[in-house]
């Protein structure tokens, strides 16, 4: 099991994206990610943990754009290493 959202708005997305992600974090406890795109550049971050204590305030602030997906991860195959979380 897995949760994952996206987002296209008009605004920036990473505060939506991580709101949906804490709601839908009984289907991933593993670890989280978010991953936003702005003129023509991505931004990630990803980390094992539970959503908020994955995001902090600075990593949030780089999350800029009005595009993006979040994705928390329940490991049913695959290590449970830093470098399987999503997206």
């Amino acid at each position: 099991m897995c949760g994952i959202v996206g987002i296209v708005g008009h605004s920036p997305v990473n505060q939506a994206i991580y709101d949906a992600l804490t709601v839908l974090q009984h289907r991933g406890q593993d670890a989280a990610g978010i991953l936003t795109w702005s003129d023509g550049k991505v931004h990630i971050h990803k980390d094992n943990g539970l959503v908020a204590d994955v995001f902090d305030q600075e990593c949030m602030e780089q999350l800029k754009g009005n595009v993006g997906i979040g994705h928390v991860r329940y490991p049913t195959a695959g290590a449970s290493g830093p470098d399987e979380a999503q997206p």
